[in-house]
């Protein structure tokens, strides 16, 4: 196919087909976060090294890719649909993608469909000049804002909720660019961590209940912002600390700024991150992933024991859990679930007979683990059910006794409008059916989910508090943080006419 953008230097260039991704996702039965963003500045090869970010958080996102990089005269930049080894690997992209300046992201879609005009990162040219932006999260109020700007006289190249942002900002009527942006965060409300790109820094922004994650890193003289430490790490590059919740840092020639646009507001991070999102190798509010992930197993183990002779992980996001769960309740761990690395998210499956084999091509028993033994199955969560019930049956096939399945997340009951895929809520197993229910539904001898205390303690707190709970845990509890707009504020037929708008 020939690709353009408004602001690429060799317009019309041919560049690779993308990857087709209207296949089934072979790992539906998983939440999906939104995106993550990677922003430096300062560096002669700003964006190689967002690429190599990129790839270290390719994790929160696999649908889309892009990267804008400023070379001191213009904004140079690619987008496309598909992963990113596959986008950036060509020499002939990369050589255009100069500037001192850059910023990246993967996307994983929760608002607006998969298609290469809501693949970010954004751009537009405003009255203080070029302006590129990227989001994690997903904004509560978008709906109710793009009408507002559609009746102005706003014209939307995307169905992104991201674009309105770029909207606000070009209708503010305050000159500096930092002013800005301020005047638009402080209309918007959900959930953000945004990097932004201007002819004179980089932006790292936080909404005021630090939902998302973003972190300040350095990498000699440069700066950077990005959503995980494993994407510094990928570098070599040093954390310097967290962006804090409401904080605004700029990235320029003098150094690392911070700004405060919002009022102190109690944190309210996501668990989930901890859950399964981030990559165990990261660092978040300084503790480690992976650690917190062991911990959520020994609870698991405290409060649901059950007889058993093998502890078996769900690979491979279920891998520390089972491992803590091991350890506190003295069961020899072992790897009786092998993972396939090599099927690919857009693997389209070839016939109806290969279909209802679709749990296999990603994961096989290990037969020898399992015949004969009573197993704890170690998992990080249960959506729709559908894994659930083939990984059961798979295990039984392969010889076990007696299959118990441990959850390291309480039960999944209501749809998150902060940045995660979740399905609607009659596709959620635990919004429409009681643990015993599941338990019979999944084929299980037995099945526990870790307790909201449980999972707190994990996080290192006495257990959570109703009156102020410390994370955000709406996934589970219904307990919203913030207003939800776009889903409380208009009757069901205007909810739907905004709706038939970005379909």
């Amino acid at each position: 196919m020939t690709t353009t953008h408004p602001f690429d230097p060799h317009p019309g260039a041919p560049l690779p087909d993308a990857p087709v991704l209207d296949a089934p996702f072979l790992d539906d039965d998983k939440l999906h976060d939104a995106c993550g963003v990677f922003g430096i500045y300062g560096d002669a090869d700003a964006a190689a090294h967002t690429v190599l970010g990129l790839h270290a958080l390719q994790h929160r996102g696999q649908e889309a890719a892009g990267l804008v990089a400023y070379d001191g005269k213009q904004f140079n930049a690619h987008r496309e649909l598909g992963l990113v080894g596959d986008i950036f690997s060509h020499e002939r992209i990369m050589n255009r993608l100069v500037g001192h300046a850059a910023i990246g992201h993967v996307r994983y879609a929760t608002a607006g469909e998969t298609a290469l005009r809501n693949v970010q990162p954004l751009f537009a040219d405003l009255q203080f000049g070029g302006f590129s932006l990227a989001h994690n999260g997903n904004l509560t109020n978008a709906l109710a804002l793009r009408r507002q700007l559609v009746e102005r006289g706003s014209l939307f190249q995307s169905t992104s909720d991201t674009e309105v942002i770029v909207h606000l900002m070009a209708t503010s009527e305050f000159h500096s660019v930092v002013d800005r942006m301020t005047d638009a965060l402080r209309q918007i409300e959900g959930a953000y961590s945004l990097v932004a790109l201007t002819d004179s820094c980089v932006f790292g922004v936080r909404d005021p209940l630090g939902v998302r994650p973003l972190v300040v890193g350095r990498l000699g003289k440069a700066h950077i912002v990005t959503s995980e430490t494993c994407a510094l790490d990928i570098i070599g590059a040093e954390l310097v600390r967290e962006v804090e919740a409401g904080e605004m840092v700029v990235l320029d020639d003098s150094g690392v700024h911070s700004l405060r646009p919002f009022p102190p507001t109690p944190q309210r991070f996501c668990i989930f991150e901890y859950i399964y999102f981030a990559r165990p190798d990261s660092f978040m509010e300084g503790s480690s992933v992976y650690e917190r992930r062991k911990r959520i197993g020994v609870e698991l183990a405290h409060e649901s024991g059950v007889e058993a002779d093998v502890v078996i992980p769900v690979p491979d996001s279920g891998v520390p859990a089972a491992i803590g769960y091991a350890e506190a309740a003295g069961i020899p761990f072992e790897l009786g679930i092998i993972r396939n690395h090599y099927v690919g998210r857009t693997f389209i499956e070839p016939a109806q007979r290969i279909r209802n084999l679709g749990v296999r091509l990603k994961h096989n028993a290990n037969r020898a683990s399992l015949a004969g033994k009573r197993v704890i199955l170690v998992d990080d969560s249960i959506v729709r059910g559908t894994t659930s019930i083939k990984i059961v049956e798979m295990v039984r096939a392969a010889g076990a006794t007696e299959v118990h399945m441990r959850i390291a997340a309480p039960p999944t009951a209501h749809s998150c409008f902060y940045g995660i895929n979740t399905p609607d809520l009659s596709e959620l197993l635990a919004s429409r059916m009681d643990v015993p229910a599941m338990t019979k539904h999944i084929g299980a001898n037995s099945l526990a989910f870790v307790s909201m205390d449980g999972l707190y303690r994990a996080m290192g707190e006495s257990g959570r508090n109703p009156e102020s709970p410390q994370f955000c845990d709406a996934c589970f509890t219904g307990d919203y943080p913030t207003q939800l707009t776009d889903r409380d504020g208009d009757d069901e037929a205007t909810q739907l006419s905004l709706l038939a708008e970005l379909a």
